[in-house]
């Protein structure tokens, strides 16, 4: 079970630091949510940031681009440091030329789905991408709360491709994540239960033990 801090949770005026702190804690990577404020109704992040990450971690980046155009821009992420790029498969773009792209540049590829967007959709992209990246709340903000309907859509995606990595992300916290584990989810995005526990380690520890 891998455990990604989301960092749009973390204090943003001590980013490295916080990105040493997940670190520590024993995170398996960190989770960079990046928004254009039009795929979503937010802005947050970009290549200089990841870029920065990079230099102050040596743990995995995983970017989670939440825009209208991943094929125009995913290159930039990988030249900042990603180490795995997902996109959203109702983004306005070809997704097909998105993910060969970010495969092409010698790294992980992921599928997101919203939550009105059944596990089917990611069907037309088989064999294009390495993870599935199933959302449990509306991307966009963080701290919202975890929506129960969508963990029989984390046992459709986990019965449409048994061999891949199913990640979680939204309302990830000690009485949420049995239940997504349970469901097939094996890669867990927590923010603020992370963020802001007394004890990070023992809170990755935790919601590691929910596998």
């Amino acid at each position: 079970m891998k455990i990604l801090p989301s960092m749009l949770a973390a204090d943003y005026g001590r980013l490295a630091e916080e990105a040493r702190r997940c670190e520590a804690a024993g995170a398996d990577a960190l989770h960079i949510d990046v928004m254009d404020g039009h795929f979503v109704p937010n802005l947050n992040f970009g290549p200089t940031t990841v870029a920065a990450f990079r230099r102050a971690t040596g743990l995995h980046l995983d970017v989670h681009l939440m825009i209208d155009r991943p094929d125009v821009y995913a290159g930039r992420f990988a030249d900042a440091g990603a180490d795995a790029i997902s996109v959203h498969v109702e983004a306005p773009c070809d997704i097909a030329a998105a993910l060969r792209g970010i495969r092409a540049r010698g790294i992980r590829a992921g599928i997101v789905l919203k939550p009105a967007t059944p596990a089917e959709a990611a069907g037309p992209f088989a064999g294009l991408f390495d993870y599935i990246l199933v959302m449990t709340v509306e991307p966009g903000y963080g701290g919202q709360g975890f929506m129960e309907e969508m963990l029989p859509k984390i046992e459709r995606a986990a019965a449409l491709w048994p061999d891949t990595p199913i990640m979680v992300d939204g309302g990830i916290a000690a009485g949420t994540a049995p239940r997504c584990v349970a469901a097939g989810a094996t890669e867990l995005v927590a923010g603020s239960a992370l963020f802001r526990a007394g004890d990070m380690a023992e809170a990755i520890r935790a919601l590691r033990g929910a596998g």
